[in-house]
């Protein structure tokens, strides 16, 4: 099941993905969190709630993508209780790639940077056997629910940013429970858009370059993730495509479990805070910027995956004007 939220003039709707097709779901809940509270409460399944509200009006979908009228596919009413986060060095990547890496791990430990170490970390300790948790990952944070675009918006590019890169991604979305227990609500597509120019100026940038916009859906996926999934992502810049690349996913192409990723993220008592929505990418081994891609303003990112519906596009903006200035800080 694939389900999407909807701006009406009614206001708010939640509906099911079939085909071209929006069928609203009945109910006096609007959102998609809504929905999944009441789930949580009834201790029934998101997909099973929805079944069970039976088929409200149908929509045409195509042409409420084209107007902007679908919504990320979750949010929170104050954006400051939706975390954005991340983990990477997770996915193995293409068989080339891949062989490559293997190479320069058969190395001795002297000779790998951090990322390497890390990589090697996750692909020695990130499945692990039996009932404890493996290895961390990578983690980092990206900002809260006012950081993520519509389908279909505009990425924010800084004044002060020196690049503007997609990475094509999965995301888990999360609802923190009543009692403190987290709740996957299912998956979608995102675009977790990064500054790889700086990050490549030394790798503890990272932080900073992270700290950019990010999209996700248009669709949330609602049911369990297949071991192997295989997507693109695109640029176009005008009516040309100047890139495109297959990116793979699911556990069989990464080097981390799901449920070993999701422990090192809600182990922290802050990350479980109750009514807290939760946005975390996964990671990905396929990047433009990687293949020598300068993107520029204008430019539309299109990453599609067919388990989850409509491809995800977005536009980079141009950049910002009039942000915060040096010495702006007041002092009382």
């Amino acid at each position: 099941m694939r389900l999407v939220q909807i701006e009406m003039s009614i206001g708010r709707v939640v509906a099911r993905v079939d085909g071209d097709r929006a069928v609203m779901v009945p109910g006096d809940e609007r959102t998609i969190l809504d929905l999944a509270k009441v789930a949580i409460a009834k201790g029934t399944r998101l997909d099973d709630l929805v079944f069970e509200r039976g088929e409200g009006m149908v929509l045409n979908y195509p042409m409420l993508l084209a107007d902007g009228r679908i919504l990320p596919p979750i949010d929170h009413p104050d954006p400051a209780h939706c975390l954005v986060s991340g983990t990477g060095l997770t996915h193995l990547g293409s068989a080339d790639a891949r062989d490559k890496m293997h190479q320069t791990l058969s190395g001795g430990e002297e000779t790998l940077t951090d990322s390497m170490k890390m990589f090697k970390m996750g692909l020695e300790g990130g499945k692990p056997v039996g009932d404890g948790p493996g290895v961390q990952p990578e983690w980092f944070y990206k900002g809260d629910g006012s950081m993520v675009a519509h389908p279909g918006a505009d990425l924010a590019l800084p004044g002060f940013a020196l690049d503007g890169g997609e990475e094509p991604e999965l995301a888990g979305i999360y609802l923190i429970g009543e009692d403190g227990k987290p709740w996957r609500l299912g998956y979608a597509i995102g675009n977790e858009y990064s500054d790889h120019v700086m990050e490549r100026q030394n790798y503890l940038y990272l932080a900073h370059s992270k700290l950019r916009a990010c999209a996700i859906g248009p669709e949330l996926l609602v049911d369990d993730l297949p071991d192997k999934l295989e997507g693109e992502s695109r640029i176009l810049r005008g009516n040309e495509i100047i890139w495109r690349k297959p990116f793979h996913s699911g556990e069989g192409n990464m080097s981390h479990t799901i449920a070993n990723l999701e422990y090192h993220h809600f182990k922290y008592d802050l990350f479980r805070r109750p009514g807290d929505v939760h946005i975390h990418f996964f990671g990905t081994a396929t990047l433009s910027f990687a293949d020598g891609i300068k993107t520029q303003p204008g430019d539309i990112f299109e990453i599609e995956m067919a388990e989850f519906g409509k491809p995800l596009r977005n536009r980079l903006a141009e950049p910002q004007t009039g942000q915060f200035s040096y010495g702006g800080v007041g002092v009382l």
